[in-house]
């Protein structure tokens, strides 16, 4: 196909009236499908069926200490399930963890308001500052810049690369200004770019010198299972110990769940940090909770140990699991990628990412182009994530980025709506570019 910048616009006009064709042939089926946010399909949430039948009233419900799970108390978390998590996230201590219920965005939101409340590191509370910033790197997850934003606090965008945030940026905001206290991070598989952080920008971020003392890298480690052909993923380094070599020990906060590998309603979740940080967030938490619902600690526990092969492979259980989650993702996430370069590739109308995991595709069009994409692709019965979402305040400055959601709908559904999708983007570039003849 040639290429839309390289037509005249006697051709660009003749382009538009057959995509025009075939996109009131579109609206005229009647589609609903919805492509809005990454949440699991059913048949995904059926393969954890299990867990609702890993405890019974015959089995003991006491955890490796002896506790009774049914009880108040054990706020940390009960010692298997804070094992697990640690692995999961990397190959933690397991005595860095406090294990939440099924929402790390939970434990993210009470974090800062801890800060906003508390202060942090023995600081000054947040909200006795006329200014606090934060870093985020966009494009990136709105529910993180939308907690920064509800709490007063300023969201200064740093824009991604092809292997993280741009440290450049980070380096030379964070050393400067002391009102900059965070900044957000998804290292694996970026949502919604799929990224994962290079060794090197890792070591930066461990390498950190803060004007401000309770500066902290928000690290939520989402998808850090989530390979798309497991045993082919990306892998990222250890921050923890990275900061640990960087002579930076305190710098960082870890969060992950199993929203996306379990049941999304009924998780689990962990924070972790260092020994000092922990103390002081154990400290703060106990005003708030006598402890996350213990229950369903030790029945994903015993769940992912059966499916490991017994007592202490509970790691290996969740990689069986991942494994058999990635069978019914990975073909969704092939036939958007098969969708985008059989109708996109070549007409220099727009570009996407391919990631090896996680769980969106992110699409950059021309500029000036995401709104009108999205809205054409509305109004023909496809809902995608709203333009500018990715970006601070919803303000992407170039209105270029469509985050692509593959999990939730059929593979035919997703043939129907990524041929839409792509109809609407060769729409809005064929507009825009005739606009600027």
């Amino acid at each position: 196909m040639k290429s839309y910048q390289k037509m005249n616009a006697a051709e660009l006009q003749a382009e538009l009236a057959v995509l025009q064709e075939a996109y009131d042939a579109f609206q005229a089926r009647g589609l609903k499908l919805n492509m809005a946010r990454g949440k699991p399909a059913p048949e995904q949430l059926d393969l954890s069926h299990g867990l609702l039948t890993a405890l019974s009233g015959e089995m003991p419900l006491a955890d490796a200490n002896g506790e009774d799970t049914r009880n108040y108390g054990v706020l940390r978390g009960i010692p298997e399930a804070r094992a697990l998590m640690a692995e999961l996230m990397g190959g933690l201590p397991p005595e860095l963890l406090i294990i939440g219920n099924n929402s790390s965005l939970a434990l993210m939101h009470d974090a800062l308001a801890r800060a906003v409340i508390y202060g942090v590191a023995g600081c000054q509370p947040w909200q006795h500052r006329l200014t606090v910033d934060f870093l985020c790197p966009a494009p990136g997850y709105d529910r993180h810049f939308a907690i920064t934003a509800a709490m007063g606090i300023n969201n200064i965008p740093v824009r991604m690369t092809a292997e993280g945030p741009d440290m450049d940026v980070v380096e030379r905001l964070v050393s400067t200004n002391e009102t900059i206290k965070g900044i957000w991070c998804v290292p694996k598989y970026s949502n919604p770019q799929g990224i994962t952080y290079s060794d090197e920008v890792v070591r930066r971020f461990a390498a950190l010198k803060p004007a401000a003392p309770d500066f902290r890298i928000y690290w939520d480690n989402a998808y850090a299972v989530h390979d798309l052909c497991p045993g082919a993923g990306d892998e990222l380094l250890d921050l923890r110990r990275a900061c640990e070599e960087a002579g930076n020990p305190d710098i960082w906060l870890m969060f992950a769940s199993t929203s996306k590998i379990t049941l999304a309603g009924a998780g689990i979740s962990a924070i972790a940090a260092s020994a000092t940080n922990l103390a002081e967030i154990e400290k703060q938490m106990a005003l708030q909770t006598i402890g996350a619902d213990k229950i369903n600690q030790l029945r994903h526990v015993r769940w992912f140990e059966s499916l490991g092969g017994g007592p202490g492979l509970g790691m290996a259980g969740i990689r069986r699991h991942m494994a058999e989650l990635a069978e019914l993702i990975a073909p969704k996430f092939a036939v958007v990628q098969e969708t985008l370069c059989r109708e996109l590739q070549g007409l220099e109308v727009a570009t996407w990412t391919e990631p090896r995991g996680g769980y969106f595709i992110s699409l950059e069009g021309l500029p000036n182009t995401a709104k009108r994409t999205v809205a054409l692709a509305k109004a023909a019965g496809v809902a995608l994530t709203e333009a500018g979402a990715t970006w601070p305040y919803g303000h992407d400055p170039r209105d270029r980025n469509i985050r692509i959601a593959p999990t939730y709908p059929s593979i035919d559904e997703l043939g129907l709506a990524s041929e839409l999708l792509t109809l609407c983007v060769r729409l809005a570039a064929a507009e825009s570019l005739l606009a600027a003849e």
